[in-house]
């Protein structure tokens, strides 16, 4: 059965039998005998990005006797895999996977359930399901389906502290008998009928609500589209006139970096931003996957480490990235939070996903939207480096493909979502600025994420030393275009409003080794050394480990020992804010946040430079 698998197995206690009718001496007494316990196994897919999906497994304890332990064994078609479990031992011999439970889950009561997960690639279904070694054969109820999803829900009757849910029913070929009413992911409150008034709530807040039917044979089906609600009051939102200050948050920065969400509040960023990318979904067959799962929706949180001092449990249904960033949302309700798909390594999908622009649009939308974490999102952000030009993949799709894409996703995600893109600033003649329609695409962005960074760096090995950051031209530039001021005008030319676009601020420099020369334009033997990788520095290490000692085209450099850095400082950084709201942008953004002071320096320039 695709998706979802009930098998109800029988389970008594088995009596020795000698030759006549008496039990055997070590029998059980016989009402324990007769206390025969039920219980079930029920699959789940409860996620699928084409290439694999994550499963679910729920053992209840259905009859009247304990169970001490459970195992469950099914196979797979070639092909799927269990990649990774959780709450659960699970291994295989062959595509026959078995799953043990722990030391503490073992043991459920009557009426007691417990869960286990797990990632998988494939796209198979679970077949020949056994529960503690018994068949499965008899005990369920074949072809017994589970309910279709109900319509989504709408709102009314919107208030400081309340909202009234209505849906259109579920169907399922036993019949529905009740529905759960999911606020932000969590389940609060099951019903009967296809209504219901929540209660309680905070005013001039964000809810995101879905639905989910359950059958008579205690099935439950997928869950509805969700409903974005806010709550009346709270003071009025803030100034839509008001400039972007934008930051992006990696996924992989909670491993090395040790950079969390908690890190923006404690940093004073919080109060200074509006809003923030999510990096990086992936692309991959044509569609928009997860990026890391652990990081954005798995790591359990400490209370030491939470945005709001509270310990994630084993058994929420959504932790990780995505958790703490609904916390910070409720601590902040005014900033924005969009999933960045794409990014230098994850491009190369776009092309083959552009080859059906609206299936790609559909499958971002169904993840970003996903009931799990919908509430946490306000749009998407797609950073395609670069469309019909090279990056790390080339991509010959024809000048069109921008705007066929945001026309697409803009269809597809409505007025009431972000969409924006991250796009080049590569303004030289003939450049990636001019292989792609930016100016047509532009009616259907909020706005354009221009990357006035990494123009110049030592992946030219000998130099010239450059700021990788220009604002301006300069006497010695090693390229014409190749700076912020360049990009901005290019795209100004090309039809793009200057309120749909946002100043790029690197919060890091790019640096070379072997250097004599103090001003820009000197040799070198190679890139200087960084904490994570050659040539690149955080913000936060070069200003005590390197110090500015000269400026040049609106962006500072540093020359200590044989190493020459460039990076912003705060004072360029404020000088650049001047410089966009002179130009009418619509505001900045940075990547990212972990490379800037524990104290929040470089966003403490961004906000107070665009007051």
């Amino acid at each position: 059965m695709a998706g979802l698998t009930t098998l109800l197995l029988p389970f008594a206690t088995l009596v020795a039998l000698s030759g006549s009718a008496e039990a055997a001496p070590d029998a059980p007494p016989k009402a324990a005998a007769e206390a025969a316990a039920e219980a079930t196994a029920t699959y789940a897919k409860t996620q699928d990005w084409g290439s694999g999906f994550e499963g679910k497994w729920t053992v209840k304890n259905t009859g009247t006797a304990a169970l001490s332990s459970w195992t469950v064994e099914w196979d797979f078609p070639s092909g799927t895999r269990v990649t990774s479990a959780w709450d659960a031992t699970v291994t295989n011999s062959g595509n026959r996977w078995t799953a043990k439970n722990l030391g503490w889950n073992g043991t459920l009561a009557p009426g007691a359930s417990v869960t286990f997960g797990f990632n998988g690639s494939g796209t198979g279904n679970p077949d020949n399901c056994t529960l503690n070694g018994e068949s499965c054969d008899g005990g369920g109820q074949p072809g017994d389906k589970p309910p279709s999803a109900p319509g989504a829900p709408t709102a009314s009757d919107v208030t400081e502290t309340s909202v009234k849910l209505d849906w259109k029913a579920a169907t399922d070929d036993k019949g529905v008998k009740n529905y759960d009413v999911l606020r932000d992911g969590a389940k609060v409150a099951t019903v009967t009928g296809t209504s219901y008034a929540d209660s309680g709530l905070t005013k001039g807040t964000d809810y995101s609500y879905a639905v989910q039917a359950r059958d008579t044979a205690d099935q439950t089906g997928p869950a509805s589209a969700s409903v974005k609600v806010r709550t009346k009051g709270g003071g009025p939102d803030p100034d839509p006139g008001d400039k972007v200050k934008l930051g992006y948050f990696t996924n992989w920065g909670v491993y090395q970096r040790n950079y969390h969400v908690k890190n923006i509040v404690t940093s004073g960023s919080a109060e200074k931003i509006t809003h923030i990318n999510y990096a990086f979904g992936n692309v991959q067959n044509g569609r928009c996957t997860i990026g890391d799962s652990y990081a954005d929706y798995e790591k359990a949180y400490t209370a030491d480490q939470s945005v709001d001092g509270v310990a994630d449990t084993w058994d929420q249904p959504l932790r990780g990235n995505f958790n703490q960033l609904r916390k910070l949302k409720a601590k902040y309700p005014h900033i924005k939070v969009l999933w960045s798909f794409g990014g230098w390594t994850w491009s190369g999908g776009f092309t083959d996903a552009m080859k059906n622009p609206q299936a790609f649009a559909d499958s971002c939308y169904k993840l970003v939207e996903d009931p799990r974490w919908a509430d946490v999102f306000d749009g998407i952000d797609l950073d395609w480096e670069y469309p019909n030009a090279c990056g790390l993949t080339c991509d010959t799709s024809g000048p069109a493909v921008m705007k066929t894409m945001m026309q697409a996703f803009r269809s597809k995600f409505g007025a009431n979502n972000l969409v924006t893109a991250a796009i080049t600033a590569d303004a030289s003649p003939g450049g990636k600025i001019d292989s792609a329609d930016y100016g047509g695409a532009a009616q259907y962005t909020d706005w354009y994420n221009v990357m006035t960074y990494d123009f110049f760096g030592a992946w030219d090995a000998k130099g010239p030393t450059a700021p990788h950051s220009p604002l301006t031209d300069y006497p010695g530039i090693p390229k014409q275009g190749f700076t912020s001021a360049a990009a901005i005008d290019k795209l100004k030319a090309k039809g793009v409003p200057a309120k749909k676009l946002l100043l790029g601020i690197g919060f890091y420099g790019r640096g070379w080794t072997g250097v004599t020369q103090k001003e820009p334009g000197g040799t070198a033997t190679g890139p200087a050394q960084g904490a994570y990788e050659q040539g690149i520095e955080d913000y936060k290490v070069l200003k005590n480990s390197c110090p500015s000692n000269g400026t040049v085209a609106g962006t500072a450099y540093a020359h200590c020992g044989t190493n020459w850095w460039s990076y912003d400082t705060p004072a360029t950084v404020r000088a650049k804010m001047a410089w966009a709201k002179e130009q009418g942008l619509g505001g900045a953004f940075f990547w990212e946040f972990s490379g800037d002071t524990a104290n929040g320096e470089l966003v403490t320039a961004i906000h107070e430079g665009l007051k």
